[in-house]
């Protein structure tokens, strides 16, 4: 049985596995017989999970007796630092390299209950540090579509096994656009929602205020239906949202979307070209679109770098060699502690952790740490003062496409400048969602780029339903 997995999607397979067209059995062998051939160059998957032949079982058997949801029997990738009872966590990083997950994190709870295929553990920048996938422990991540190029990061893996059809769908984590980002550069769609509106239990804690489990897929139609099952309430997590915030129905036939003109310089020319070209279409669809200046975007960045380490700092205290994960001996207690942080963490991952250290340190907290929160604030009542017009900010998703391997890993502030556009959903907890919107030419070769559509808290369906509004032209 050959299945076309480069133009199958979850309302596709879901249909082909009702009727019969090919079990479960037949479709998860047709993406490991694509893992087998393109794994290795790739990098995107760390392993597979051991339990995958017993899941695929279980979903045949819903099939059968008629219990089958949309992602029941759909192959799933899983970013490393998501918690799946029994199998391996390492977050790219040799700190954990051997350590196994205890529990189920709340949105694998939630994916296992509708009988989605979960897959195996994919690569990404340590501790999801990074927008290249080049920090990993463990190698760096290929592009499918140019195998010179990064796949973007922290995703870097799930964004490329969903690109490279190793899976149909993947999941992944969102700090600073480590979803969206990486979705631009592969040529898929990827969505941040709402902060609080995924658990993010079961999640290992990069920037706890600014973190967001994610989701991966070709198209936003898939991206809702999985955020329809990842999305509402849980106990595990005292941030997330009640249930009432999606009851309410937000769809418009056309919106108002607002395109920050006063930030958009020194981003690629083509990059660039495409956007004005993504708004003549929307206006063409008949969606209002209107240049504004928000001045206060141009400290998202800065902000983000100065918030984010800092949380990094005081959640990666926790990695010491004692509790959990491996351990380098040292003569003393000190000597381990020394030990095991100096040499199983990678240059990216120090490097924050003393950047955060440095601001949140007696005399240098009130110069930094207390100002950029002020400025979140900020950035915040600025982008609501717009959605009281507007329904959506729209951007580029990244400031380039996808760049060559090595190119800028020795260069981490011009590797920082890859997260312009994505960072103040994260900063805010506002939703933000990237779609495919063309592709450049680089080199002789025909990179993919993205938009971003951010709407205001709570406007996660409007955000999906926007997006697929442009995919469909």
């Amino acid at each position: 049985m050959v299945i076309d997995l480069t133009t199958l999607s979850v309302r596709k397979a879901h249909e082909d596995l009702k009727s019969g067209v090919y079990t479960v059995r037949q479709l998860v062998d047709a993406y490991l017989a694509e893992i087998k051939n393109k794994n290795t160059e790739l990098n995107a998957y760390l392993s597979l999970y051991t339990d995958i032949d017993a899941q695929v079982d279980a979903a045949q058997k819903r099939f059968t007796d008629g219990t089958a949801t949309l992602l029941t029997g759909i192959p799933c990738a899983v970013k490393a630092n998501l918690q799946v009872q029994g199998q391996t966590l390492n977050c790219g990083s040799k700190i954990l390299e051997h350590y196994q997950s205890t529990y189920d994190a709340t949105v694998i709870t939630n994916f296992k209950k509708e009988g989605v295929i979960l897959m195996g553990l994919t690569n990404m920048d340590e501790f999801a540090m990074g927008s290249s996938g080049e920090n990993s422990a463990f190698g760096p991540t290929r592009n499918p579509l140019d195998l010179e190029r990064t796949p973007g990061g922290s995703s870097a893996g799930s964004a490329a096994a969903v690109a490279g059809n190793l899976a149909l769908i993947a999941l992944g984590t969102d700090t600073g656009g480590s979803v969206r980002q990486p979705a631009a550069l592969c040529g898929i769609a990827g969505m941040k929602p709402t902060y609080g509106a995924v658990s993010r239990y079961g999640a290992a804690a990069m920037g706890s205020s600014l973190d967001q489990i994610s989701p991966f897929a070709k198209t936003a139609d898939e991206l809702q239906i999985m955020f329809e099952v990842m999305k509402g309430h849980d106990i595990h997590d005292m941030t997330s949202l009640p249930n009432e915030v999606w009851e309410k129905e937000v769809t418009k036939k056309t919106y108002k979307i607002a395109v920050p003109e006063n930030f958009l310089e020194g981003i690629n020319p083509d990059v660039r070209k495409n956007l004005d070209e993504s708004i003549k279409a929307l206006a063409e669809m008949g969606h209002s679109v209107d240049m504004v200046s928000i001045p206060a975007l141009k400290y998202a960045l800065p902000v983000y770098y100065i918030l984010m380490p800092a949380e990094v700092s005081s959640n990666l205290a926790r990695y010491d060699g004692i509790r959990y994960g491996s351990v380098v001996s040292g003569d003393s207690l000190l000597d381990t502690y020394k030990n095991t942080r100096s040499q199983l963490f990678g240059t990216e991952v120090k490097r924050r952790i003393i950047i955060g250290t440095y601001v949140l340190s007696a005399g240098y907290a009130d110069q930094y740490y207390e100002r950029a929160l002020a400025l979140r604030e900020k950035i915040k009542q600025e982008l609501q003062d717009i959605f009281v017009s507007y329904d959506f900010i729209l951007t580029p998703t990244a400031p380039n496409p996808a760049f060559k391997i090595g190119e800028k890993i020795d260069d981490p502030l011009t590797l920082y400048l890859e997260d312009i556009y994505t960072v103040s959903a994260n900063i805010t907890g506002f939703p933000a969602i990237s779609v495919p919107s063309g592709f450049v030419a680089v080199e002789g070769r025909n990179l993919p780029v993205g938009i971003q559509f951010m709407g205001p808290h709570g406007s996660d369906r409007a955000v999906l339903d926007m997006a697929q509004k442009f995919e469909q032209g």
